[in-house]
């Protein structure tokens, strides 16, 4: 129906910033847009039908790639971010299959507390250790569960390992960022959310064979905040401690 479509000048409260507005309108007609796309594509053959036209229209064209790539990797960036579905690190970034070496989990985050290793850090391990990466990236994101869940615990009484492993964003509430009008009604979560980047961040820099490689200048480190709403991202400039733009 069209009204589900159509945000209409009675949603917003009279006064309210024109910015902050724009985003609202924006996030309503979206949720009404991935309501009927939801509905209609939980079949598991609209996978099945993307990797059919894989097959016959991507992957005859860029065949030699794909043949280089089968032999070795030499990526360039080690991208660590979000298991959000909605965090898309080629889209966003225009790569290609062999430019990112990614560590994706709930949260972005980087553990410190496990003597024996985890997953997340043996890949950054290996990406400086093995790939020779020249960039680690940390990137977080606007509207993050992991965040939402560590501002309420309880919604994560019935996920024990969930709720085990978002004790690694416990950090984010000591780096807090100061709200960013832009972000709306969601500005406390925002400036948590920069504020887990600049947690994890620092506990990328602190992984043995990150502050190695740092030290030798053979590794740049960079936090990152993607916002989906706008598609811009912000990078945590560590000598002013805030984010700005990144690209100017």
């Amino acid at each position: 129906m069209k009204e589900l479509y159509v945000a209409r000048e009675s949603w917003f409260p009279a006064g309210l910033p024109r910015e902050t507005a724009d985003r609202r309108r924006a996030v309503a007609c979206f949720k009404a847009v991935a309501v009927k796309h939801l509905a209609g594509g939980r079949n598991v053959e609209r996978v099945i039908q993307g990797h059919k036209r894989f097959l016959a229209e991507v992957f005859p064209l860029r065949k030699s790639h794909f043949h280089l790539l089968s032999e070795s990797q030499a990526p360039e960036y080690l991208f660590i971010t979000c298991s959000d579905s909605r965090v898309v690190p080629d889209l966003i970034l225009g790569t290609e299959p062999g430019d990112l070496f990614i560590s994706r989990n709930a949260g972005n985050v980087i553990p410190v507390t496990a003597p024996e290793g985890d997953g997340v850090t043996a890949t950054i391990e290996y990406a400086v250790e093995v790939l020779k990466v020249k960039h680690a990236i940390l990137c977080g994101h606007s509207d993050c569960g992991a965040l939402k869940a560590a501002v309420n615990a309880k919604a994560l009484d019935a996920l024990p390992k969930a709720k085990k492993w978002l004790r690694h964003v416990e950090a984010a509430f000591q780096h807090r960022q100061p709200l960013n009008p832009a972000d709306g009604e969601g500005a406390e979560l925002a400036a948590l959310i920069r504020g887990n980047v600049v947690a994890q961040f620092k506990n990328l820099k602190a992984q043995p064979s990150v502050a190695w490689a740092l030290k030798n200048g053979t590794l740049s480190v960079h936090g990152w905040y993607y916002d989906i709403l706008s598609g811009r991202i912000e990078r945590y400039d560590e000598k002013r401690h805030r984010f700005v733009p990144l690209l100017g």
